[in-house]
């Protein structure tokens, strides 16, 4: 018998009538009576209840003195098999590569802790996600199972070459990467920048909901993501999210451009200073007007440059900033710094003499906007003027996400730390817009 974390007066009901996690039960107590399948208990949770989720997928407790009898119905349900079914491939439809690496989208609740634990696999996604089957013959597979707040430069590396690996086989369409959503903009930063000139559509997919609850965003996001990277015109680096907090429509935004904006809504992500890529309704892309010049699909050959130097901090500016900050950052071997600043750029004039130094060193310094929309404008008062005096580099309306991603990359993919700041103030993959909408 699977005690599931059932302990004391629980565990004795589930001896008493022969039950384990995982079951199908009827428990009937004293006000009436319900069915589902017995869940495991939160370590931390009381003795006195059990837990069955029923068919509408919400869970509820059962206080254990009000139950009359528990009679088992079924044993644990098998897993599904995983595979794309075979009329995917007769039916002639675009060939997408779902590669995996972990996250909300790829997990299930752990009812020990209360969390989310990683627990899918790409396999499992495409069966959990029937539906995909019209829209595409997915090939998936797991390169790494992490939540996105583990992963590091090295990691954007690994899932760089591996897209590159599957666009040069010329068998796909269009890579779909699962990814955990903390993370997600940044991940699509850094591809953006390392796979240059892609003949196809890249899109990042999460899910802020995990798979097996009722409220899960994860189907309805993955195929969205699937039939804009079977099917889209354009091609480039995107992620695709909720566009709303209704199940129905999905928005496919510019890798550079996107950001999280909500701990926990469906649609947390939005796009900055831009507009929307592409609506996905019904597995039908309805291109928009992003205001970015996006390349045609098939127009272009992948030039592969996948190496970070992670070397680089992103400091955020705030009252009490400690100009010392800039100095460790210098003394402990970085090589490039993000400044977060106030509105149009600015720090206060406490850090001018350490940037000076910083600058001085050969470290590459950098100005972004805490604001969320907008652009920095460093000649507007005497602070900006003087920070650009120092050698403080402008980077328009980059958000400081993708200036990070960036500046790892052009650090590790220049000759010289001059050179990197030049790319630095060169729109590479829409990270830089000449006009932000009202």
């Amino acid at each position: 018998m699977d005690s599931g974390g059932y302990r004391g007066a629980g565990l004795e009901l589930l001896s008493k009538y022969g039950v384990s996690v995982g079951d199908t039960v009827l428990v009937k107590t004293m006000g009436g009576e319900m069915s589902g399948v017995l869940m495991p208990r939160y370590e931390s949770a009381s003795e006195g209840y059990i837990v069955i989720k029923l068919k509408s997928g919400y869970n509820t407790g059962i206080e254990i003195s009000k139950v009359r009898s528990v009679e088992k119905l079924a044993g644990p349900a098998k897993a599904a098999t995983a595979g794309a079914p075979a009329a995917a491939e007769s039916a002639g439809l675009s060939r997408v590569a779902l590669i995996s690496t972990g996250g909300t989208i790829a997990s299930k609740i752990d009812y020990r802790t209360g969390g989310v634990r990683a627990a899918l696999s790409a396999s499992e996604l495409y069966a959990s996600v029937p539906e995909l089957a019209n829209i595409a013959s997915i090939d998936p597979e797991v390169l790494m199972n992490e939540y996105s707040e583990n992963l590091r430069p090295e990691h954007w590396t690994a899932i760089a070459e591996r897209v590159a690996e599957k666009i040069n086989t010329g068998k796909y369409d269009g890579i779909v990467v699962s990814h955990g959503t903390d993370t997600m903009h940044y991940t699509a930063a850094a591809l953006s920048f390392a796979l240059q000139s892609l003949p196809v559509p890249v899109v990042l997919v999460g899910a802020q909901r995990s798979s097996d609850r009722p409220s899960s965003d994860a189907a309805l996001n993955l195929l969205g993501a699937t039939a804009f990277a079977a099917n889209a015109p354009v091609a480039g680096v995107f992620v695709a999210m909720h566009k709303g907090t209704s199940d129905d429509v999905v928005a496919v935004h510019v890798g550079t451009r996107v950001r999280k904006n909500h701990t926990s809504r469906r649609d947390a992500f939005e796009s900055i200073d831009v507009t929307l890529v592409a609506l996905v309704k019904e597995g039908r892309v309805k291109m928009q007007d992003s205001g970015i010049e996006l390349a045609k699909r098939g127009e272009r050959k992948l030039d592969a440059r996948t190496g970070f130097d992670s070397r680089v901090i992103l400091l955020k500016y705030h009252p009490g900033f400690d100009p010392a900050l800039i100095e460790h950052a210098a003394k402990a071997g970085y090589r490039g710094i993000i400044l977060e600043g106030t509105g149009l750029g600015h720090v206060n004039k406490d850090c001018f003499s350490v940037l000076k130094k910083a600058v001085g060193a050969g470290m590459m310094v950098c100005m972004t906007s805490q604001c969320i929309w907008g652009r920095v404008s460093m000649t507007v008062y005497d602070t900006g003027r003087d920070l650009l005096d120092i050698g403080v580099i402008p980077l328009s309306d980059t958000i400081s996400e993708s200036a990070t991603a960036k500046a790892m990359w052009a650090l590790a993919n220049t000759s010289s730390v001059d050179e990197a700041k030049k790319v630095m103030q060169e729109n590479l993959a829409g990270e830089i817009s000449s006009a932000i909408p009202l």
